[in-house]
């Protein structure tokens, strides 16, 4: 392999050239490929460098074997002869920590570390985008649980005000749905977001519209009661109403329209079988049961 330049884009590209990745997708480095990228010629004095690192990794109580492993490496002899030499395995973080003890005086260096300081914080921003995905799935299934029994209260309290059928509790909820969405009902709504027939609203909202929703319902119950509402009419306009006053607060703080809020891909339906899935006992483990 030639001399490496140290230009810095130049360099990038050659440790990116030398990555690999596993049956996982993971990224991975060869010990012997990225001592001949960092200049040592001798990989005696690379693994000195990989012994403070194994060190490093120790003292953070981190699994050695996460990062560093022994494997066998193909190196490139001449004429396209290749020969097998013991090395090592190297993830991201290891390479990381390898070039923050290598020998500071070889000028590519510089280069590894902004390479793999941009790597590990790549990472990170991925790693923190599937957290808060997590996150938003578990705080949509509790505002939609949250939302199922106040709904249900909700029934309770307008079957009081006289409505009783389920036409007239769509009704009611029409007028609340009104509100909130500057005009749009259930079915305007529905077709906004471009679900399916057999798709429901409620689970393919995110937790900002799902909240809305919420107060939406806690709201309405709250003032049937307060003023204790004896008819259909007056319940409907109540709803609506206090939609309208939600739906200008949501104005008034600068926020986004229910409407307008993103509409998850997964719904909660798929959120709630994948959580049953996980949780569920694999056929082994129930035969030991």
């Amino acid at each position: 392999m030639s001399r490496i330049s140290t230009n810095s884009a130049h360099a990038h590209h050659t440790f990116e050239d030398i990555k690999h990745l596993d049956e996982q997708g993971n990224e991975f480095w060869y010990a012997r490929s990225l001592a001949k990228v960092l200049d040592y010629s001798d990989f005696r004095n690379f693994i000195a460098v990989i012994e403070k690192v194994v060190t490093a990794l120790e003292q953070s109580n981190m699994q050695v074997s996460d990062h560093i492993g022994e494997v066998t490496e193909m190196i490139e002899m001449g004429k396209g002869a290749q020969k097998a030499w013991p090395s090592f395995a190297l993830s991201r973080h290891a390479c990381y920590l390898i070039v923050q003890n290598a020998d500071p005086s070889k000028p590519v260096i510089a280069n590894g570390q902004v390479y793999f300081a941009i790597q590990a914080r790549r990472q990170e921003l991925a790693d923190d985008a599937n957290f808060q995905a997590l996150e938003e799935d578990k705080k949509r299934l509790f505002l939609r649980h949250e939302l199922k029994l106040h709904n249900k209260q909700l029934v309770e309290t307008a079957a009081q005000a006289g409505v009783n059928t389920d036409l007239d509790f769509a009704i009611f909820q029409n007028h609340g749905y009104k509100g909130l969405y500057g005009g749009l009902d259930a079915k305007g709504i529905h077709a906004h977001k471009g679900l399916k027939k057999s798709q429901k609203i409620l689970d393919h909202m995110g937790s900002t519209e799902l909240a809305a929703n919420l107060f939406r319902a806690t709201q309405a119950e709250e003032k049937l009661k307060r003023d204790q509402t004896k008819s259909k009419a007056q319940a409907n306009r109540t709803h609506f109403e206090v939609g309208q006053k939600i739906r200008q607060t949501i104005a008034e703080l600068g926020g986004t329209m229910p409407e307008e809020l993103p509409t998850p891909d997964k719904s909660i339906v798929k959120i709630e079988r994948e959580q049953q899935k996980a949780i569920a006992p694999k056929p082994d483990q129930e035969n030991e049961a």
